[in-house]
């Protein structure tokens, strides 16, 4: 395989790696790895739906669906996660601020035994800020939609 062969292969993140790259812990990391991952471009993130999620205990606790802004969320945990590794910044403590969410639409259910997967892919950025496209499916069919921007904020800035 070329060099720019190897450059190009899609990446894929098992739950380790997302976990060197952003802060997130249970109960709020939403994502079970990654797929897909072109540096600076587009990645798929992976989500287990599980019913031992805590959430699920009041949304509901007949019916058990996963909230809309968690599904968003989980964009923005894959988006920052490329971000990182495209940047080569996760030693350096870094944290990704969402700054706001445009054309959010929610499809379809999200519930327990479904893997969602999570597709989001860069529009532009400009120095700290990022600005994505995001698409959550189940099944190959889109649940939720979002267009969102993010900040990316080092120690010196805190």
């Amino acid at each position: 395989m070329s060099d720019a062969e190897t450059a190009t292969k899609p990446l894929n993140f098992d739950i380790h790696q997302v976990k060197n790259l952003i802060p997130h812990r249970y109960p709020f990391l939403m994502i079970d790895g990654m797929k897909d991952v072109v540096l600076g471009k587009s990645a798929v993130g992976i989500k287990n739906v599980s019913v031992n999620e805590p959430h699920f205990e009041g949304h509901f606790p007949d019916k058990p669906i996963m909230p809309g802004v968690l599904i968003v969320e989980a964009m923005a945990q894959t988006a920052s996660a490329m971000v990182v590794e495209t940047l080569q910044i996760q030693n350096d403590d870094p944290l990704v601020y969402f700054m706001s969410m445009d054309r959010t639409k929610f499809r379809k259910l999200v519930q327990p035994g479904d893997q969602l997967e999570l597709h989001v892919s860069v529009l532009r950025h400009r120095g700290k800020v990022w600005k994505f496209w995001g698409e959550g499916k189940v099944n190959g069919e889109i649940v939720a939609e979002t267009e969102f921007t993010a900040m990316i904020i080092m120690p010196e800035d805190r």
